[in-house]
């Protein structure tokens, strides 16, 4: 592949070519000998362009470099002249990220006839913005409902509405907490979603692109993981701050007997502070943008899946995940299993809990002792008198 500086004959005598020229990658049939205003770039430009791949668009000979990106009129006004250079040029509609992928769909079909006239620049910073408010919000509220509703009615055990700590109208409370606060987490989410539009990021778009070719693809998915649950340990259990747990924290332990839709049910600080790791991940490390959307998507699921009340685990790796039964001891013993995914930092930080659920000692256990004891009605009233110290009230 040849990179080449295209400086415009207006700016050719007047203005600095590393500063003000656009780039253009190419095939390696094209020739610099065929075009009067392309040189070949110095090893030096080539690596701040391969150094910054997330600003490559597409698809055979494309255009980078944040003149052109952020919409500078004195630069737009050539993309015809490199059409008539390059052979196969398009100019590219959005930086090339992973939201560049969900934007270029929701932008045909959705955003320009009903959020935004199709005046408005492709690469204009308002329109970015606003059409990542929109499918942040959307997918945020798709992927909340629409998981979480799955979860609750297939897979949440609901005789655990019978627990002492189960709360009156929990669920409908849990969705309206969580619909109050998602809009608000998504501010600064877009924000970090810009960035990534904007090319700041190390996403990539081809497996060729990874450092290590497809065992690259395979390596970023462990390090996003353990990586994510390493950061979010910390975060949780400074969230656990007695100076801090109050103020962003507590509302989520209202939920003692969690249910899928309580997954999502966080103060805006809190689950911003969260979801962090998520979306800094990229920003250190080389990561496919597929992938990224895909593993998006996982984390989502899993953190419905943690409150879904499903206890089952295969045997072998109890010790090792993080599953609903280790979280739900965390609704209800406070300080215990703070992981994400996997129990290694619990372990390390001295805050590992086995699950009560696992010995006998968890909610639907508590249940059928108070159904026994005659402290609980067969309709589901819920019992009288203390829960035997089974959850601490924070």
């Amino acid at each position: 592949m040849f990179v080449f500086d295209v400086l415009p004959h207006s700016l050719q005598k007047t203005q600095s070519p590393e500063k003000d020229c656009l780039r253009v990658t190419c095939k390696k049939n094209t020739s610099p000998r065929a075009y009067p205003l392309v040189r070949p770039m110095g090893i030096h430009d080539e690596r701040a362009v391969m150094g910054n791949r997330a600003l490559i668009g597409r698809p055979r000979c494309d255009v980078t470099g944040n003149s052109l990106l952020i919409g500078r009129s004195g630069h737009l006004q050539f993309t015809a002249l490199i059409s008539a250079l390059v052979p196969g040029f398009q100019r590219p509609t959005q930086q090339d990220s992973t939201m560049d992928l969900v934007l270029n769909v929701a932008d045909s079909y959705v955003l320009t006839p009903y959020v935004y006239p199709a005046s408005w620049p492709e690469d204009g910073a308002l329109r970015q913005i606003i059409g990542l408010l929109v499918l942040t919000n959307l997918g945020a509220a798709v992927l909340y409902l629409g998981l979480g509703a799955i979860s609750y009615f297939l897979i949440f055990d609901h005789k655990l509405k019978k627990h002492p700590h189960f709360l009156e109208n929990q669920v409908q409370r849990e969705i309206k907490y969580a619909m109050t606060s998602l809009p608000v987490i998504s501010i600064p989410t877009v924000a970090l979603f810009f960035a990534e539009v904007r090319g700041y990021s190390k996403l990539y778009d081809n497996v060729d692109d990874s450092p290590l070719g497809w065992p690259g693809i395979l390596l970023s998915m462990i390090s996003f993981l353990f990586f994510t649950d390493m950061c979010i340990y910390w975060i949780h259990r400074f969230l656990h701050h007695k100076r801090i747990y109050k103020l962003f924290h507590k509302p989520h332990h209202i939920w003692k007997i969690p249910t899928p839709f309580a997954s999502h049910a966080f103060h805006p600080v809190d689950g911003f502070m969260q979801g962090l790791p998520y979306h800094i991940y990229p920003f250190l490390f080389p990561l496919h943008k597929v992938l990224y959307l895909a593993l998006y998507v996982f984390v989502n699921i899993w953190t419905i899946s943690i409150h879904d009340g499903d206890y089952r685990v295969p045997g072998g790796l109890t010790s090792v995940i993080n599953g609903s039964a280790h979280h739900t001891d965390h609704h209800l013993f406070f300080d215990y299993n703070y992981g994400q995914y996997f129990t290694l930092w619990d372990r390390l930080g001295g805050s590992y809990r086995h699950p009560s659920a696992l010995l006998g000692k968890g909610p639907h256990d508590l249940i059928r002792k108070l159904q026994a004891e005659g402290r609980l009605g067969d309709d589901g009233a819920k019992a009288k008198g203390p829960a035997n110290g089974h959850a601490k009230e924070e």
